[in-house]
């Protein structure tokens, strides 16, 4: 009996796992949604109740507030396509993900295009799993018919032209420049532990920290 119980256990421990990536793949899709047609209590409510939204202010009506001055000044319509997601488990209600994002934009006369990823930490809050924080990682924005070569990828009207972080999580991205392939096959590191790959991909650095503003 306490065999069968223990392998009982570890069935429902598995269900309940898959049950919890599944909701938060959902999570990420809402979002999409709920932002494109310009839901914002639906939005919002996809955030912690306490969600940090500046250095004063938290809180779901803070960011109902923000989303709406940032969403009316700068965007007549927009559209994020979601994929590429990795979610990694901290503990049975918390978890971590990295999600690839491709983005339009309608801004003024221009029809701004993005590619991005955002690092997210999940909580499963009350039985929901909720964004706890997303911190957005941009490699380019441009004008549809100008492809973004060179320097500087971000390139919204009006505004100078400046660098994102879409590489700066991961130093793979510049070690792989650093180091020119050698005449010899080149050691191969072992494989990342369960629930660490993204630790790995980062050599062991904190997670990434959000600015405040």
């Amino acid at each position: 009996m306490p065999r069968r119980d223990a392998m009982t256990a570890e069935i429902e421990a598995r269900i309940e796992r898959l049950e919890s990536i599944d909701e938060i793949r959902q999570l990420v899709a809402k979002y999409a949604i709920s932002l494109d047609m310009r839901d914002l209590d639906a939005h919002v409510n996809l955030f912690a109740p306490d969600i940090r939204v500046s250095r004063e202010q938290s809180g779901r009506g803070h960011l109902k507030r923000w989303l709406d001055d940032t969403l009316r000044l700068q965007f007549t319509g927009t559209s994020h396509h979601t994929g590429n997601h990795v979610i990694e488990f901290d503990d049975a209600d918390h978890a971590h993900g990295v999600l690839y994002s491709k983005n339009e934009h309608e801004t003024g006369d221009e029809w701004v295009i993005m590619q991005m990823l955002y690092w997210d930490d999940y909580e499963r809050i009350d039985g929901r799993w909720l964004f706890r924080r997303r911190l957005p990682c941009y490699w380019y924005a441009t004008d549809l018919n100008q492809p973004p070569i060179g320097e500087a990828k971000m390139r919204w009207p009006d505004r100078d032209r400046y660098d994102g972080a879409f590489h700066d999580l991961f130093p793979s991205w510049e070690e792989f420049w650093a180091h020119p392939p050698e005449a010899n096959d080149p050691e191969v590191a072992p494989p990342a532990p369960l629930e660490e790959f993204l630790a790995t991909m980062r050599r062991g650095a904190p997670d990434p920290r959000i600015r405040v503003r």
